[in-house]
């Protein structure tokens, strides 16, 4: 495999390559000046792999690899033109973009023409990660395999920032005024991408139609001082977010999706609730760690996605991924 965009989940990547069998890093890209020319294992927390960091993407899409693991962006429209730079080389693509996972709703050209040129070249593409990608949409789309009938999906994902990368905690406004949150919000820096994406994946997978989506974001501000390693919130700052996504199929709202992402939450964990014959529950004290998770589903993934059907895809077309010693 390529690994292109060494950030922190990048780096998670390649040392769960370098520990695992059957799996080898071939080719890594990043444009961090600090890092190119550097072994990718040894920026990565691990060994040294004899792969030298370039930030020639053209140069290493020359090397022989199954597929390519980027993890560059959130918005489909960033990350689209390397996505088919990969795919013209070749390689088949698994990508943490939210966008991606689902992207025929909001990108609905974008993703015809990605499709038709992961075809055109006989690979596949594939956006996923622990959210959107799993615990908010393949995961609950599982579940309901024990059903007989499905009213309503309610996943929530309640997470204590503090112990989660630096780029998470930007990302969910900790630290910031409330007019920066408003700000960020507006400009795109602030709130978590993906709800819309696994809305709509859980409506096709359940054969729904979405007749509305509605989204809010409202910031959560410190009652006294907080702190985690990158950012120290000060009390009437911003400690973090709540934000709800919802689906509305047939008059009612059949499709709850909640995140709150806090330095702090006293009650960190992930939980599904699928309404029907039988009622589902499912729930993980303390929660997933969002890190490790993405890292691991990317991997998973990537392991079954040269097998797949050329063109793109989403976690419904995947076979169940679990992890496994071997490649």
């Amino acid at each position: 495999m390529i690994q292109v965009g060494l950030g922190p989940i990048g780096r998670g990547i390649v040392a769960q390559v370098a520990e695992r069998e059957g799996m080898e890093l071939v080719g890594a890209v990043d444009l961090d000046p600090c890092k190119v020319g550097r072994d990718a294992g040894t920026i990565s927390g691990t060994e040294r792999l004899g792969v030298e960091v370039s930030e020639d993407l053209g140069k290493v899409l020359n090397k022989e690899a199954d597929v390519v693991v980027l993890a560059t962006g959130s918005r489909l429209a960033d990350v689209a033109p390397q996505v088919e730079m990969c795919v013209r080389a070749g390689k088949s693509v698994v990508s943490t973009c939210e966008e991606l996972a689902f992207p025929f709703v909001a990108h609905p050209e974008l993703a015809r023409r990605m499709d038709e040129l992961s075809r055109e070249h006989g690979v596949a593409v594939l956006g996923t990660g622990i959210n959107p990608g799993f615990l908010m949409d393949a995961l609950p789309i599982f579940l309901t395999g024990i059903c007989r009938r499905v009213e309503g999906v309610k996943v929530e994902r309640f997470q204590d920032a503090s112990t989660r990368r630096f780029p998470f905690q930007r990302k969910v406004g900790a630290g910031l005024s409330q007019e920066e949150f408003w700000e960020g919000l507006r400009r795109g820096s602030v709130g978590h991408v993906g709800f819309r994406e696994s809305a709509h994946m859980i409506a096709e997978a359940l054969g729904w139609r979405v007749e509305r989506y509605e989204e809010t974001v409202e910031p959560i501000l410190a009652e006294e001082p907080l702190e985690s390693r990158f950012v120290k919130v000060e009390p009437g700052r911003c400690a973090g977010l709540r934000q709800v996504g919802c689906g509305y199929v047939d008059g009612r709202r059949a499709i709850v999706l909640e995140l709150q992402a806090y330095l702090g939450h006293p009650e960190p964990k992930d939980s599904i609730v699928v309404y029907g014959e039988p009622v589902v529950r499912w729930e993980v004290v303390g929660g997933v760690d969002g890190d490790v998770g993405t890292c691991s589903v990317v991997l998973n993934a990537a392991r079954v996605l040269p097998s797949a059907p050329p063109g793109l895809r989403t976690m419904l077309d995947m076979p169940v991924i679990h992890w496994s010693r071997s490649a």
